[in-house]
């Protein structure tokens, strides 16, 4: 008799490679104070590529185009290719939720993260270099 594959928790991690087809990230957000959005991301679009979350625990709003969608721990969100979209936690208790996304968005978001600095300009060129734009 084989033993039993043993999976560790996702928490914080990511199932699936960056030179793969998808990746699955469980991330979090602790919430903050209210008032405007506290946005995740900024509001951008992948040209080629959809994006999709599912909230495990608390609240996540996601724009999608012109309308805000407020999903809570058991809905999902999808965004399609070419939609202008961000998110956040709108409120002051955590949220935790799944990012289903391709490898290359993946790769942007490794990339963003490891940026020393953060300029418009230099976000612009990232988010370009992976077929994506920052609006």
């Amino acid at each position: 008799m084989s033993s039993p594959t043993i999976a560790p928790p996702l928490a914080g991690q990511t199932v699936g490679a960056a030179g793969g087809a998808f990746v699955i990230a469980e991330w979090r957000d602790a919430g903050g104070p209210p008032g405007p959005p506290r946005f995740i991301a900024p509001l951008h679009l992948h040209r080629n590529y959809d994006e999709a979350w599912y909230v495990l625990e608390g609240t996540l709003c996601v724009r999608v185009g012109d309308r805000d969608v407020e999903a809570k721990a058991g809905s999902a969100v999808f965004v399609a290719r070419g939609t202008p979209h961000t998110y956040w936690n709108p409120s002051p208790g955590p949220t935790r939720y799944l990012l289903v996304m391709t490898a290359n968005i993946f790769r942007l978001i490794q990339e963003i993260h490891a940026m020393p600095e953060r300029t418009p300009t230099a976000l612009q060129a990232v988010f370009k270099k992976y077929d994506s734009e920052l609006l």
